[in-house]
């Protein structure tokens, strides 16, 4: 049988999703295979190593292989029913910790996984925090995520807000999808295999951002800011829509890579 390391640098996956797999399997950290590398593998891990390389290699994601994916500092379970939690999205989740009010009451809107609203309840517990999906799979997994890293937050199934008329809010922020349904990025890669749902709009990808924008200004207390997380090239149609929806203090924020990446404004009612 191979060593550990013989696994891994023959697995023909990068290097680093090898060992991601592997202790996955192990049910060990980085600093346990750092010190066993060498020790031979059983029949059993590698048979179990090498199924799971092969999907890998076939381009499932590692996240929905190892059933989880980090954002901000915290362990999110995933299934082929939520998209992937992404760094960049943690921009929008740091941009509403900052604007959110002292007791405020906010929604995320297409909540996935639930990463954002669960993220901003547990680095702001002084906030009443609900979350939106029109799928019921994907609500399932927030729940659960919610549940396991002991968050309070209210989910609702819901197309939009529909499911909270008559409510309003100190703080809208979404995810929304928002890959033009012609983008060859939906064919590579991980994008393959994520629920075309939540990457795309069907459109032009400022279809569900667009609705969004339409429908936010019934549901934000004066003052309150509408955060939209979108692609590179969306930042200057978003200011677009949010302006001529009445919004004030319009503008974009770029994520790490220097990307457009959020766009918001404030409610003025006229």
């Amino acid at each position: 049988m191979p060593t550990y390391r013989e696994l891994i640098q023959h697995s023909q996956i990068e290097r680093f999703d090898a060992q991601v797999l592997l202790l996955h399997l192990m049910q060990k950290n980085r600093a346990w295979l750092i010190a066993h590398d060498d020790e031979e593998a059983s029949e059993a891990v590698v048979a179990a190593f090498s199924a799971l390389a092969a999907r890998r290699l076939e381009g499932e994601p590692v996240a929905y292989l190892v059933g989880s994916r980090e954002f901000f500092g915290r362990e999110f379970r995933v299934t082929p029913s939520v998209l992937i939690p992404r760094p960049d999205t943690e921009l929008l989740v740091e941009l509403a910790l900052e604007r959110a009010p002292k007791n405020g009451n906010i929604i995320d809107l297409g909540t996935g996984s639930g990463c954002i609203p669960i993220t901003i309840k547990l680095e702001r517990p002084d906030l009443q925090v609900s979350a939106l999906d029109l799928s019921g799979d994907a609500l399932l997994v927030a729940q659960a995520n919610a549940h396991t890293l002991q968050a309070e937050v209210r989910f609702l199934q819901s197309d939009w807000l529909k499911a909270v008329a008559g409510e309003s809010f100190d703080l809208i922020v979404s995810n929304p999808p928002y890959i033009h349904c012609e983008d060859d990025h939906l064919n590579q890669g991980d994008l393959r295999f994520e629920p075309t749902g939540a990457l795309t709009d069907g459109h032009d990808g400022l279809h569900h951002l667009n609705t969004i924008i339409e429908q936010a200004p019934a549901h934000l207390k004066q003052g309150a800011w509408l955060l939209l997380e979108h692609g590179w090239d969306q930042g200057e149609a978003c200011r677009d829509l949010l302006q001529r929806a009445g919004f004030a203090e319009v503008k974009t924020w770029q994520d790490l890579g220097q990307n457009d990446r959020v766009s918001g404004g404030r409610w003025a009612a006229p």
